[in-house]
């Protein structure tokens, strides 16, 4: 279902009365002359989807002057491809993807991003049947429950046995540059479980794999579990949730406890979009940052709120229950173990909605690791990527005038950064390796398994 904007003419026809009433936002006062104002953008059933749907909701569109309409895509490429094409101004999408289409790895397209979605929000699933080959290897704690995070090092034991038995161990996860692609290889090299390789002349990702890794849409992930044709799988909510209240499959870990605050998605949009309509893109900005103050202010008091805009059939279209069990700062993992996660969905807390630098250049890392970038890149070949695709001072600009308008604190934006996150220290992430994007390389020769230095998939 596509969600249209319909108040165009009552709009036009009350401007000169909204001009002069009282009731006047700080907004409207200072709205930009926008070059594009009707916008179809899109976006992925998926709870961080949720700013757009709170910008549309709260009207944040409609004080920037934008009328905005809203449509769902059946999956990641039919998204990014439209947004090339022109057939959508805009759109929710993999953090990824800008990037990948920019270096040309599966589409070649300038695709920049001045605003970070959100931080965190996935988890990794694993089928009944392989939870309980999982649990004697678990370490439990004095309840008797499984002690948290879960190292993938009990998943090798179940991978180990399956490859004994001559079966392949299928994982789904959303897209080949997907958060969660990266996630879940990060978690499973993490245990010693390769989850292979791409190269130029196979892109399958699957060569020298242990653990069989796989496309399926999000929507698609507990059916297919449940069908027995994938094992397990990474994905965002409520598709993990939605495992547990059909019963057929466990969470098993959160992103949140793979890498502590990891950034997600990002509101994507081609260059020649933002050089076209500068205005737009600034406007578009500045609704999207209301709304991810809105999702996080007064800790969290408007999450029940946005879990039943988001239980409509118009967004996520899940059952308000299952899109609670996280949004509301619980995550459920087996079966009545629901534990506090009060960062699991970060929208704006921690800088969240900033794009820094250094997460394109940890996605970029990932592609290296993983064959996706098939050659040695230097440092700062990272660096000068990153700063292509993300684009800090469209966001600054457009947080100095919502300061200014009195829709937001100064004190909400990283105003001095030079566009890296200090190093994220080994404690914040799975396998005990500290990450500093200011040096790809040495981060890239870190790590036990994946591509370094001059190295090739398959060579």
């Amino acid at each position: 279902m596509t969600i249209r904007f319909k108040r165009r003419t009552a709009l036009a026809i009350g401007a000169l009365a909204l001009a002069s009433a009282t009731m006047l936002t700080p907004a409207r006062a200072e709205m930009l002359d926008v070059e594009k104002d009707e916008l179809k953008l899109g976006f992925i059933k998926l709870t961080d989807m949720a700013p757009l749907a709170i910008a549309y909701e709260k009207g944040y569109f409609e004080d920037e002057g934008l009328f905005v309409t809203l449509e769902p895509q059946a999956n990641w490429k039919v998204l990014l491809d439209r947004v090339i094409t022109g057939g959508l101004d805009g759109a929710h999408m993999l953090a990824g993807q800008p990037l990948a289409a920019t270096i040309g790895f599966g589409t070649k397209a300038h695709i920049v991003t001045p605003f970070s979605m959100d931080l965190n929000g996935n988890g990794i699933t694993v089928s009944n049947e392989v939870w309980e080959l999982m649990k004697p290897h678990l370490e439990k704690g004095p309840d008797g429950k499984p002690v948290h995070p879960i190292k993938a090092e009990a998943l090798k034991k179940v991978v180990d046995k399956f490859k004994a038995e001559g079966r392949p161990f299928n994982m789904g996860m959303v897209f080949p540059v997907s958060t969660h692609n990266y996630e879940l290889r990060y978690w499973l090299a993490s245990g010693g479980i390769h989850p292979g390789f791409y190269s130029p002349s196979d892109a399958s990702g699957q060569i020298g794999a242990d653990a069989l890794l796989s496309v399926t849409p999000p929507p698609q992930m507990p059916a297919t579990l449940e069908a027995g044709t994938i094992d397990g799988y990474c994905v965002g909510e409520p598709w993990n949730q939605a495992a547990v209240f059909k019963g057929i499959g466990v969470p098993v870990i959160t992103d949140y406890e793979i890498w502590k605050n990891n950034p997600e998605k990002v509101f994507g949009l081609t260059k020649e979009f933002t050089e076209k309509y500068p205005n737009t893109t600034l406007a578009l900005t500045k609704a999207l940052i209301r709304a991810a103050k809105w999702l996080d202010e007064n800790d969290n008091a408007n999450r029940a709120e946005a879990v039943e805009i988001l239980s409509r059939s118009e967004y996520v279209g899940a059952d308000a229950e299952v899109i609670a069990n996280s949004m509301t700062g619980t995550f459920e993992y087996e079966k009545g173990d629901k534990r506090e996660v009060p960062d699991f969905n970060v929208f704006y807390r921690y800088y969240a909605t900033y794009p820094y630098y250094s997460d394109a250049v940890w996605y970029l890392s990932q592609m290296r690791r993983w064959g996706q970038i098939s050659e040695a890149r230097s440092d700062e070949w990272f660096d000068e990527t990153a700063r292509s695709v993300y684009l800090p001072e469209i966001y600054l600009k457009a947080a100095k005038m919502l300061v200014e308008e009195g829709n937001a604190d100064e004190a909400d934006f990283p105003w001095d950064t030079d566009g890296y996150r200090a190093p994220t220290p080994a404690a914040d992430i799975i396998d005990g390796i500290a990450y500093d994007g200011r040096k790809p390389n040495d981060y890239l020769k870190s790590l036990t398994i994946g591509l370094k230095g001059d190295e090739v998939a398959g060579g």
